[in-house]
């Protein structure tokens, strides 16, 4: 036997009208790492913000002129109204930003500094070489 269902537009327009919309979207708090990035006679300074991060959580390396930042990233939220929880969130995740910069950086002499927040990288610019001429034999 078959079943017959009526449509009705107008149940349809308003069937999620007067619900309290909640909104999920986990894309718009994904993190990231937003950085500034400037020019010094001597060197490169580079701001970059990762709040919420754990200094112990960061890691920066250096391959001449190649710059990667990295970090594990741990969020959780938790929206309770009273003692009954609405909703609970958790991020757990690896964010990282590379980038080149114009010139080559003395790894020896580069510097990284971590205060509420935001890291800050000061990457000295290597010596340039003196380019060598060879007599041909």
């Amino acid at each position: 036997m078959n079943k017959l269902t009526r449509f009705d537009p107008l149940d349809d327009l308003f069937r999620g009208f007067f619900v309290r919309p909640v909104d999920m979207n986990m894309e718009a708090n994904t993190p990231a790492i937003r950085m500034d990035v400037s020019e010094q006679p001597e060197a490169f300074v580079v701001h970059a913000e990762m709040p919420g991060v754990k200094k112990e959580d960061i890691h920066v390396q250096v391959d001449g002129n190649q710059v990667t930042i990295a970090a594990e990233v741990k969020q959780e939220k938790e929206v309770k109204e009273g003692e009954r929880v609405l909703r609970s969130e958790r991020y757990f995740g690896k964010v990282s930003r590379s980038f080149q910069l114009a010139q080559d950086i003395d790894d020896t002499k580069a510097a990284a500094r971590f205060n509420e927040g935001v890291l800050e990288l000061t990457l000295p610019k290597k010596a340039a070489t003196a380019s060598k001429r060879l007599t041909i034999e």
